[in-house]
């Protein structure tokens, strides 16, 4: 492999069509498309300030990275691709993109950043500011994503979520097969008009959470007390612990909680209206 340290690049595609290449302590300044159409590159200890400095790379390993603020839409049209201890400081990355695995990456702009990524794995990820990330993204598998970035996984297929603390709105909507596991989810509107959706020991805080939703699962998770009119319109099959504020027109299935503050079947229900809610206590 060949070696490329410590230079300086800057202009209109400097690094275009490079291959089997490792770079080391590069910037790549001013200009667009610094690493463009190229296969089989690493990346240490480089920084990008420049705009759309990585597109149409197949074959790569980013690691002790610094994307700056002008890197707007630094990565995409890459595919296998992993990424490690990196800084991302710059909107819109990550796009149709396939086989994409972060480790200790951390995105201080996530404006419109991870948008359609066919398998994604993810480990110790953070997401600050910004709106939509996860948009249209498909077999993913995060463990420990820490996120207060707006409207968070819309439209996602084939998701796993573990030790996740998300603080967002409207989330998960529109997504089929979900499952999320020991995480809290801070947000109105969580995960309406979803299919197949499994939560496990999770804590949801936030107004109006799970509805419009089809197969519906919560295993053993916990409420805050201002999440009321949960369920409306959602088929759901749900054991809760503790208490829930309020539970709202839910079609069909069975909640048990160990606390029930209101029922609220009103004038606007749906049939069927059969949902089976109960307390474990006695």
């Amino acid at each position: 492999m060949k070696t490329i340290k410590d230079q300086t690049f800057g202009g209109e595609r400097p690094l275009f069509g490079i291959q089997d290449t490792r770079l080391e302590n590069i910037i790549i300044t001013d200009g667009e498309s610094g690493i463009k159409c190229c296969k089989d590159i690493e990346a240490d200890n480089c920084r990008f300030i420049g705009k759309y400095p990585w597109w149409h790379v197949d074959g790569s390993i980013i690691t002790n990275c610094h994307f700056e603020a002008g890197s707007r839409s630094a990565i995409w049209y890459s595919n296998d691709m992993t990424m490690r201890n990196t800084v991302i400081d710059a909107p819109k990355l990550f796009r149709e993109m396939r086989n994409l695995t972060l480790e200790n990456v951390f995105i201080n702009d996530a404006d419109e950043t991870l948008w359609n990524i066919d398998g994604l794995k993810g480990k110790n990820v953070t997401l600050h500011n910004g709106t939509y990330p996860f948009m249209y993204c498909k077999n993913v598998y995060i463990d420990d994503l820490k996120s207060d970035s707006l409207y968070i996984f819309q439209y996602c297929k084939d998701v796993e979520i573990h030790n996740a603390h998300i603080v967002t709105k409207d989330s998960f909507w529109e997504c089929e097969n979900v499952t999320i596991y020991d995480s809290v989810l801070d947000g109105e509107y969580l995960a309406w008009h979803s299919k197949n959706v499994r939560l496990v020991r999770c804590h949801i805080k936030g107004e109006q959470p799970l509805c419009y939703a089809k197969g519906l699962v919560l295993d053993n998770c916990t409420f805050d007390a201002a999440c009321d009119r949960a369920f409306e319109d959602s088929e759901v099959n749900a054991t809760i612990v503790g208490r829930i504020t309020e539970i709202k027109n839910p079609l069909t299935g069975h909640i048990i909680a160990d606390e029930i503050g209101q029922i609220t079947y009103d004038e606007f229900a749906r049939s069927p209206k059969d949902c089976i809610i109960k307390t474990n206590l006695p």
